[in-house]
């Protein structure tokens, strides 16, 4: 169980890194699970600790954590719909396994914006996980918040997807996996699990797969083909829904997520250390 502490630009939590929710992991990803006590973790899996439990009356309409409530390191900007936009990571060490570590989160940016749909707003938190005193790596997550959709307003059009990988791997979502995933990250977004709120609160044609599911999928291939991490940034581009099979692309250090009909889900660049 983690803890935290919060002002309100800071917040600091401390939590073990149990070897058995990292295996579990493993075996939702139908990957041989082989995570012990003393094993290094593989990147993008501390998005597994670092839990930040509240009470439902602390809970917005989405299931996130009311922003702008007390302790909150995100302020209330006014617009409704959370979505993960992005990240940057920087790799210094591997996490270990069964070893307590420390995550010190500061938000960087609060800021509006007019889009072409809309107001948006834009908030940066930088994260830091330290480990037996030493700082292992830091993450930079991009969140955007904007409007409910209008229904009569033209759906966006999606970016087309490279086809010039000389890797790729498909892989297909279940809600069963998109349930186990928010469970073991404590992600209560509705959009993950909840069909009805998904499309008739949030517009979407189905659940919509984790970002940071499809970002740890991306890593995995890097770290499978390159070898160990030094860096890693991705960034949304098209939501996938659970019902398609995404095709994981690699040319060099340049990844991307690629939906059935060819639209590009997700792009990311890789550094090796």
């Amino acid at each position: 169980m983690s803890t935290s502490h919060a002002t309100s630009q800071t917040e600091c939590q401390t939590d073990v890194m149990d070897p058995a929710r990292a295996a579990a992991f493993e075996v939702a990803l139908a990957r041989e699970p082989s995570i012990l006590a003393g094993s290094p973790l593989p990147p993008f899996y501390h998005q597994l600790y670092f839990w930040s439990p509240q009470a439902p009356r602390g809970l917005g309409r989405d299931g996130h954590p009311r922003v702008g409530a007390e302790g909150s390191l995100i302020p209330d900007l006014g617009l409704p719909r959370r979505m993960w936009a992005g990240g940057r990571l920087q790799f210094d060490t591997a996490l270990q396994a069964g070893t307590s570590a420390e995550k010190r989160s500061t938000l960087e940016k609060a800021e509006h914006k007019e889009g072409r749909t809309g107001p948006l707003a834009f908030v940066t938190l930088r994260h830091e996980i330290w480990q037996k005193g030493q700082l292992c790596l830091t993450e930079w997550q991009d969140l955007v918040y904007r409007e409910d959709p209008d229904p009569k307003a033209p759906q966006p059009v999606a970016p087309q997807a490279r086809v010039d990988e000389t890797d790729a791997r498909e892989e297909a979502f279940s809600s069963t996996l998109l349930f186990r995933y928010s469970a073991l990250t404590f992600n209560g977004h509705r959009i993950h699990y909840d069909l009805d709120y998904a499309r008739d609160v949030e517009g979407y044609n189905g659940l919509v797969v984790h970002g940071p599911l499809l970002a740890q999928h991306l890593m995995l291939l890097a770290e499978e083909v390159i070898g160990p991490l030094k860096r890693f940034s991705f960034r949304a581009s098209s939501p996938l829904m659970h019902f398609e099979t995404a095709t994981f692309c690699r040319a060099g250090n340049d990844l991307w997520v690629r939906g059935p009909d060819g639209r590009q889900c997700m792009s990311a660049k890789a550094e090796a250390a």
